[in-house]
């Protein structure tokens, strides 16, 4: 019931279980997951072993929206296609695209079971699912309420509905953001957003006001967004921690409302950005531990518990890398080596991650943060890292804007070919 490039989706019954017969001449490696972890592995196993693995991905959408950068489209910085991209060259580099869902994972008998009710057999596997929503973790808020409050936290449509709701809020209206608890995809995330959007609100709504709402007493690059929330949006936008309430908050979708300490306060957007877990297939595989996240051997991206199967990117639990597109790039490479050098006896490196994350605040005010990390035993740990400081000058800024664009332009290319 092995699946070949020959014989995928759409094929007959009888075609499907010909590899069976004929018996298969390549290790299989199936990789789930299409985003910055899936991709990058996927490619890179193709393309590294020269054609001596047979590489699946499973994915069921035809072009992927990056979550990073997204914000800049909210901002008015990118228009939406910039953000989306296909798998053209994924396949080009030799990897068989099933377009559907992975359903189940028996890690037994190694095999993937696919919406389409095909079997893929494996003899590695990859999981790359990105990010779910932990249920409850924001109350009076669920995925039915997303169409009223959006998440907008896995690209696509949820990030178009979101932009067209702060473009039509009344003037002088509010924009609430409900920020998640750690950990959860990409770090400054949120605080960048509230930049985009205090920028696009300062073009169209100047009197407006945006409120955060913050499980966390602190959080990444807080020195420098409010360094350029108070030098470029003064009195828009007011941070409420826990020890303000934020992190005692219930929403009401149905009369748009935000309660803070027990207190109702009506509000025009609410971007309710939940408490987040390793994407559902992980959990149906049984590679999760309590926390909701993966444990993974840091020499390798392998399970904790099943050394035949490998989680890269965000629902990974691997110690100090931040859940975000070049921590996923990264770790899929050092997967892809591994796997690489067990079904074929090349060689295998020492291990090695990088990370950085850029942060626009206001035009051609960019910040990053960044680090590079080796395995421990106990898990991936930072081993030297920078951040940009409050004060810096102008020109510096603009040129770390501009070296995000550049990025941008790199990893996706690293990512789909």
């Amino acid at each position: 019931m092995r699946v070949t490039r020959r014989t995928f989706i759409g094929t007959t019954a009888a075609a499907l279980a010909a590899p069976a017969v004929f018996g298969q001449t390549k290790p299989r490696v199936v990789v789930i997951g299409g985003g910055p972890g899936g991709a990058t592995c996927a490619r890179y196993l193709a393309k590294d072993s020269g054609g001596a693995l047979d590489v699946t991905l499973v994915e069921p959408n035809a072009r992927y929206t990056t979550c990073f950068f997204s914000n800049l489209y909210l901002g008015g910085f990118r228009d939406f296609d910039s953000l989306v991209h296909g798998y053209d060259g994924l396949a080009a580099a030799g990897v068989t695209i099933a377009a559907t869902t992975a359903e189940g994972v028996d890690r037994d008998t190694r095999r993937v079971t696919l919406g389409s009710g095909d079997v893929l057999e494996y003899d590695r596997l990859v999981i790359s699912p990105g990010i779910d929503f932990r249920d409850g973790s924001v109350p009076g808020w669920s995925l039915a309420n997303a169409e009223v409050m959006p998440h907008a936290w896995k690209a696509g449509p949820q990030t178009k509905l979101l932009k067209s709701m702060v473009e039509s809020m009344r003037q002088g209206g509010t924009f609430c953001m409900v920020a998640p608890p750690n950990p959860y995809r990409c770090p400054p995330g949120p605080y960048e957003r509230v930049s985009m959007i205090a920028h696009l609100l300062t073009q169209t709504n100047p009197t407006a006001r945006i409120l955060i709402l913050d499980p966390k007493d602190k959080y990444s690059k807080q020195a420098l967004f409010e360094e350029g929330w108070q030098t470029h949006y003064p009195g828009m936008i007011e941070w409420l921690g826990p020890d303000m309430g934020g992190g005692a908050v219930e929403v009401r979708p149905a009369t748009m409302e935000v309660v803070i300490d027990g207190e109702a306060e009506k509000v025009d957007v609410c971007n309710v950005i939940p408490a987040q877990i390793a994407g559902r297939i992980a959990e149906i595989a049984g590679l999760c531990d309590e926390t909701g996240w993966v444990p993974v051997d840091p020499l390798s991206m392998a399970s904790r518990v099943d050394a035949g199967v490998f989680v890269v990117g965000d629902a990974s639990a691997q110690g100090d890398m931040p859940k975000s597109a070049f921590s996923a790039n990264s770790q899929a490479k050092v997967a892809a080596m591994k796997i690489r050098g067990e079904l074929t006896g090349s060689r295998v490196f020492p291990a090695k991650y990088t990370n950085t994350c850029w942060s626009l605040i206001a035009p051609k005010d960019g910040v990053k943060v960044g680090a590079s990390y080796e395995p421990t035993p106990e898990k991936i740990a930072s081993v030297e890292s920078f951040i940009s400081q409050p004060g810096e000058p102008a020109e510096l800024r603009r040129a770390t804007y501009e070296e995000s664009l550049g990025w941008y332009q790199g990893i996706t290319a690293d990512i789909f070919g």
